[in-house]
């Protein structure tokens, strides 16, 4: 999530010296950044939820565990 702080940033700061092309730019990009990995952390959480029953999941995790 920091490139979408990274470009609101840009925007703000190139909208205060008046380069309100730029600013819009950068804008943009981070609006659509922002709804990317906004969508894609529901994605990632929703198939948590979903992935798998308990069983399994803990299986797995005794897997990993073993040395």
């Amino acid at each position: 999530m920091t490139w979408p702080v990274t470009f609101f940033a840009v925007a703000l700061i190139a909208g205060l010296f008046g380069y309100t092309g730029i600013a819009a730019a950068s804008a943009g990009i981070a609006q659509i950044l922002c709804l990317l990995f906004a969508g894609l952390g529901f994605i990632a959480v929703l198939l948590q939820f979903v992935g798998g029953d308990e069983d399994e999941r803990e299986r797995s995790h005794d897997r990993n565990l073993r040395f």
